[in-house]
């Protein structure tokens, strides 16, 4: 029975990763095809996956749906982790996409362990170790491959995008730690259910979900539905039971799947053209994860 939590583990880590990665080169779809923008379909995301998963924890009854505000400090705590944690991760990310493309931007966010190494090596006051040094340099010599390709007098993405991407690493790093607390005390399907719909709630005040934009015909619907339900709440369900049945830790290293599927289906499907420097400057950044997760085992013990 062990032996096939494990496996079910696994499996829902891969295709949880696999799933996001798809849904980002979805999104590429509608902001270059389509003509949508990202504050539309961030916000209609977040809430509909929001009041979904809300929804699951109920029939479910499981107690931390209401429970989860009954304390005022974790009732902040939510809050602030809503607006900096959720929803600066996912909008971040979906811009982007929109000024580069679905590949370019997964890879750059998935520098964010280097930016916690960094947070955790200054909290604690300590130098970081000689693999976190080695994991540092090979994030930024992954970012210089992706964004010069060697070449220090051009740039093979705009500035915007360099610095949505940066910006979108950081925004997974403070999403990672900033939960910490809250997962030890409340279900995982609460706090992503109550901070999803909370995201969703602030960004209808930049763009309300009524105001639609774009072009609108049978691919545009099947490309929003895969990223709402496909790409949103059905990979973050199946990723909690991946870290229950086999640990955050390992859960994490399989998530660097989202990455090379992102990669994968811009390049056969939607034209983005990858070179040599591109995958080099990949498969530098994917290796600081493997690096980085023999570090986080001391610092945040699995389950």
């Amino acid at each position: 029975m062990q032996l096939n939590n494990k496996f079910l583990g696994f499996a829902s880590a891969i295709f949880a990763a696999m799933l996001w990665g798809v849904s980002g080169a979805f999104a590429q779809f509608l902001f270059r095809e389509k003509e949508f923008n990202a504050e539309w379909l961030v916000t209609v995301r977040l809430l509909i996956s929001g009041v979904l998963m809300l929804l699951f924890g109920v029939l479910q009854k499981n107690p931390d749906v209401v429970g989860i505000w009954k304390d005022k400090k974790y009732a902040i705590q939510l809050v602030l982790f809503s607006l900096l944690g959720m929803l600066t991760v996912q909008y971040t990310y979906f811009v982007t996409i929109l000024h580069s493309n679905a590949a370019t931007a997964t890879v750059i966010q998935y520098t964010g362990p280097v930016f916690i190494a960094i947070y955790l090596a200054l909290r604690l006051k300590k130098w970081p170790k000689p693999i976190e040094f080695l994991a540092i340099g090979m994030a930024m010599l992954g970012t210089f491959l992706l964004v010069t390709h060697g070449d220090i007098h051009t740039l093979n993405i705009t500035p915007t995008a360099l610095v949505w991407g940066i910006a979108s690493a950081i925004a997974l790093a403070v999403y990672t730690l900033m939960p910490v607390h809250l997962l030890d005390r409340y279900s995982p399907i609460a706090i992503i259910g109550w901070s999803m719909l909370i995201a969703g709630i602030a960004m209808s005040i930049i763009h309300p979900p009524h105001k639609l934009e774009g072009i609108w015909d049978r691919d545009t619907y099947l490309a929003v539905l895969f990223i709402i339900f496909l790409g949103t709440l059905i990979p973050f369900y199946i990723f909690l039971t991946a870290i229950k049945n086999i640990g955050p830790q390992r859960a994490s290293l399989l998530a660097c799947a989202e990455p090379l599927s992102a990669t994968l289906i811009a390049v056969a499907y939607f034209g983005v053209n990858f070179e040599t420097m591109d995958y080099l400057g990949s498969l530098c950044i994917i290796a600081t994860i493997f690096l980085l997760t023999k570090i986080k085992k001391k610092v945040i013990p699995e389950n």
